[in-house]
């Protein structure tokens, strides 16, 4: 069961016992293609106030999702016992999720009684969540850009989106070197340097009649700033040059057609001009 598990959250909750906030909140965090996020009563909650701490998974702004969405899940939320983890108390469940009933947990997840049993140690309560998608019905919740600034797909050491995933894969089988030397740490940059280039071979997997010389300007500047990077493009600059190859010898093609055609037009001119005379 441990493999269904896609994402493994650890929240650290501080000054445990003079929190007066009646719910708190864990960062917002994608599992799939689903933002989730975890919910504490730390007085508790419903029929467990003053009894136990309440913990629950959750989907943010349930009342945004669109029609027919559902995620079935699996997933085990732990309150760990921090001085012996066998101790940990646990709910494990799998269930779906539907728009207008999206929590999951428990509202004795830990007797208030037990916390100084080893969950309560330097004022810290350590919570750990871990959550996998088994089913997706209904369109994303998640906007792509959302997706990306909370990690995305990691294929290859880059943070890619959903739709993304077969084309980057089919690159790095295709070229295994191709970022052996890209030595960006910063994912945001990783992630800009990546689009670039796919935009560049899908632009170059276009019938090089439909390219202007625009666009092949584009892709020459495109092609210099991504090497510069670190990227090994040996293929992709040979593919570049046979297209603008291509590109010129269409050029030189319509030139020579439309001077033929200037041709064939003046010598129409002067039979017309010979019959006229006539």
């Amino acid at each position: 069961m441990a493999d269904q598990y896609e994402k493994k959250i650890t929240w650290t909750i501080k000054n445990f016992s003079s929190l007066q906030s009646h719910a708190i909140y864990f960062d917002i965090f994608v599992v799939g293609d689903t933002k989730w996020h975890l919910l504490a009563y730390p007085k508790g909650y419903g029929d467990s106030i003053n009894k136990c701490l309440s913990l629950f998974l959750g989907v943010p702004d349930p009342d945004d999702l669109p029609s027919g969405w559902k995620r079935h899940i699996i997933y085990r939320l732990t309150v760990v016992n921090q001085m012996s983890e066998k101790l940990s108390k646990q709910e494990v469940a799998r269930g779906g999720f539907y728009p207008r009933s999206l929590t999951f947990g428990s509202q004795v997840m830990l007797p208030l009684t037990e916390l100084y049993g080893g969950f309560l140690v330097s004022g810290q309560v350590k919570i750990v969540a871990e959550v996998g998608v088994l089913e997706v019905v209904g369109k994303s919740d998640v906007l792509e850009e959302t997706l990306l600034v909370n990690g995305g797909i990691n294929v290859n050491g880059f943070q890619v989106l959903p739709s993304q995933v077969e084309s980057v894969n089919n690159l790095f089988k295709n070229h295994p070197d191709i970022a052996s030397n890209f030595r960006l740490e910063n994912t945001h940059l990783r992630t800009t340097y990546l689009n670039s280039l796919l935009c560049l071979t899908e632009l170059l997997c276009q019938s090089p009649h439909k390219l202007s010389n625009v666009d092949l300007s584009n892709a020459h500047c495109t092609l210099t700033c991504v090497t510069k990077a670190g990227f090994k493009l040996d293929w992709l600059e040979k593919k570049l040059k046979e297209v603008g190859k291509t590109r010129m010898q269409q050029l030189e093609q319509n030139l020579k057609d439309l001077k033929e055609s200037l041709c064939w037009s003046s010598d129409d001119e002067d039979d017309l001009s010979r019959s006229v005379k006539t």
